[in-house]
């Protein structure tokens, strides 16, 4: 691997781990943060033999979430490459386990037998898992962006979602950054040239961890804060997570009914908002794939910059 230096991040090469979601509902998600990666000299590997991650029925069958996030990371340190995920739930699942993994000398061996006579498979506790998000900020670094930048986006007033597994829990990030008051993502939009707009309720749920258990609940959450961005008069929504976009995208029109009001407010992922300010074309970043169409925003850009 190569070292860091001004001109290239500190790994150029991930194992990408896409998780269920992502190749389901969020294709344009994967699309624009492959566009994104080649731009900036990153290479995203892929294992064809990666499963679910484990998180959906961590709270129902503990040891059975730990072994299905050790068979990825046994898959993962086979390539000898840090793991990179662009679903929050997925970064956080499977570095939940790492760590209890690696900290816990009895359970890895318990999870090393069963993965050996079920899988073939044995974890050493080699690989780092690392958010999409966190190897733009952290490894590609914001000045390597900003030389990359060639549309002014400047016109643009976005704001951030962060959601709850990108922070949180902070010992297992190793409290990279604080999670009552998280600055990166805001960082990296302003790389872009677009403001960041502050708004009230801003590090609030999406709503997505009770959606199945009541609806209307969920609805609630994504709609109070819908209604802060539109008092803010915010150009669009920007996240990282295919959960969060299930409630502020797909279920927007849902709410709108149910609240007798109007958004049309688009949500971008964010390496769609970086591939726009990078020079690509909408559709090169999967932009038709979004819901809530994004048309008047893309007016405002000024491409004269290309």
């Amino acid at each position: 691997m190569k070292n860091r230096t001004e001109d290239s991040p500190q790994h150029v090469e991930y194992t990408l781990f896409l998780g269920c979601t992502v190749p389901v509902r969020a294709l344009n998600y994967e699309i624009s943060a492959r566009r994104v990666a080649e731009k900036l000299g990153l290479q995203l590997s892929d294992d064809p033999d990666f499963s679910c991650c484990g998180y959906p029925i961590k709270s129902v069958h503990r040891y059975g979430y730990l072994l299905m996030a050790a068979r990825n990371l046994a898959l993962a340190e086979e390539k000898g490459l840090p793991l990179c995920t662009l679903c929050s739930a997925c970064c956080g699942s499977l570095t939940e386990a790492n760590h209890e993994i690696k900290e816990n000398e009895k359970l890895r061996k318990q999870i090393n037998e069963d993965l050996f006579e079920w899988v073939g498979l044995h974890y050493e506790g080699g690989v780092r898992v690392t958010h999409f998000i966190r190897v733009l900020d952290q490894e590609v670094g914001k000045k390597r962006i900003s030389e990359q930048i060639r549309t002014d986006l400047s016109p643009l007033r976005v704001a951030p979602h962060y959601g709850c597994h990108y922070t949180k829990p902070s010992t297992i990030y190793n409290k990279t950054e604080d999670p009552e008051d998280p600055k990166s993502l805001d960082e990296l939009i302003k790389v872009t040239g677009a403001q960041s707009v502050q708004y009230e309720d801003k590090l609030q749920c999406c709503g997505g961890g009770v959606l199945a258990i009541d609806e209307q609940v969920a609805l609630a959450m994504a709609h109070r804060k819908l209604d802060h961005l539109k008092s803010q008069q915010a150009d669009a929504m920007i996240l990282i997570c295919p959960f969060c976009n299930v409630m502020y995208e797909g279920n927007q029109r849902k709410i709108e009914k149910s609240y007798q009001t109007e958004y049309k407010m688009p949500i971008l992922y964010y390496p769609q908002l970086l591939g726009l300010a990078l020079g690509f074309e909408p559709n090169d970043l999967g932009m038709k794939m979004n819901r809530v169409k994004a048309n008047e925003l893309v007016k405002k850009i000024n491409r004269s910059a290309d």
